[in-house]
C-alpha cells in the first residue's frame, strides 16, 4: 500500500537555509566528512547553491506520478529528494513541474534518475542535480511513497534532514545534528577564510598549519 505520510518532524527553515551561505564542502568536512551522495548525481546548472529542508519521494520506473504529489505537499525552503524504486534513467522532472514547484517556494530537486528540458529549467533559475537528462517521458499509472525513508545517490535520507547542493555536489546533514553542524560549519568557515587571507599575504600554507611541516619529517619525506 502506498502512502504519503504528513507530519513528519523537520529540521528548522533558518537552520536548514543558512547551509547554503558556508556550501557543500565545509558542510560536510564539519559533520565528520559523511552525508556526501554519489557523484553521479550533478548540477545542470553552474553556480547555484542552496540548502533546505527534505521532502522525500520514491518514484516507480518511467512514472512520475507521485512527483507531482511531492510538488502538492511541498512548501516554501524545501528541496525535493527522489529515487526511483529500481534504476531509471528517463526524464521525470521538467519546466512544467520546475514551474510548480517554483511558485510554491521549493528550492530545488535532487533526483538519482533523469531531467529533461534542461535549458529551460537553467533560465528559469531553478536549480536541478540529476543522474543524467533525458528527454524520455515518463507517465502516471503506479503509486509510491512520499516522504518516507529512502535511498538517494546511496545514501539514506529522512523526510525532514537538511539538504545542502551546490557545484560541489550534496550533501545531506540528519535533522537531529543539524543545529550543532552548522555550528561547526560556520566555525570551520571562519578558520579557513583566516587561511586564505594568510595564504594571500605569501605565507605557505606548511607555516599556517605548523603541524603539517612537523609530520612530513615524522613520516620520513626527505629533502634532498
Amino acid at each position: 500500500m502506498a502512502r504519503v505520510v504528513t507530519g513528519q518532524p523537520r529540521a528548522g527553515q533558518a537552520v536548514a537555509g543558512a547551509f547554503a551561505e558556508v556550501g557543500v564542502a565545509t558542510t560536510h568536512e564539519a559533520q565528520g566528512r559523511v552525508g556526501l551522495l554519489n557523484p553521479r548525481l550533478r548540477p545542470r546548472q553552474v553556480g547555484a547553491a542552496i540548502s533546505g529542508v527534505a521532502v522525500t519521494c520514491e518514484v516507480p520506473p518511467g512514472d512520475n506520478w507521485m512527483l507531482h504529489v511531492a510538488v502538492d505537499l511541498a512548501g516554501e525552503g524545501d528541496v525535493l529528494v527522489v529515487s526511483p524504486t529500481s534504476r531509471c534513467d528517463d526524464g521525470y522532472f521538467g519546466d512544467l513541474l520546475a514551474t510548480a514547484a517554483q511558485a510554491r517556494g521549493v528550492r530545488g530537486l535532487v533526483i538519482d534518475a533523469g531531467v529533461r528540458d534542461v535549458s529551460a529549467l537553467r533560465s528559469m533559475g531553478f536549480p536541478v542535480w540529476s543522474k543524467t537528462v533525458s528527454a524520455q517521458g515518463t507517465v502516471k499509472e503506479t503509486l509510491a511513497d512520499v516522504q518516507v525513508p529512502l535511498v538517494c545517490g546511496d545514501r539514506l535520507v529522512h523526510p525532514g534532514d537538511v539538504v545542502v547542493a551546490d557545484d560541489d555536489g550534496i550533501c545531506i546533514v540528519p535533522r537531529v545534528d543539524a543545529e550543532v553542524v552548522l555550528e561547526a560549519a560556520r566555525s570551520r568557515a571562519l578558520d579557513e577564510e583566516r587561511k586564505r587571507r594568510l595564504y594571500s599575504s605569501g605565507k605557505s600554507s606548511l607555516d599556517v598549519d605548523p603541524a603539517l611541516r612537523g609530520r612530513l619529517e615524522e613520516m620520513g619525506l626527505i629533502r634532498e
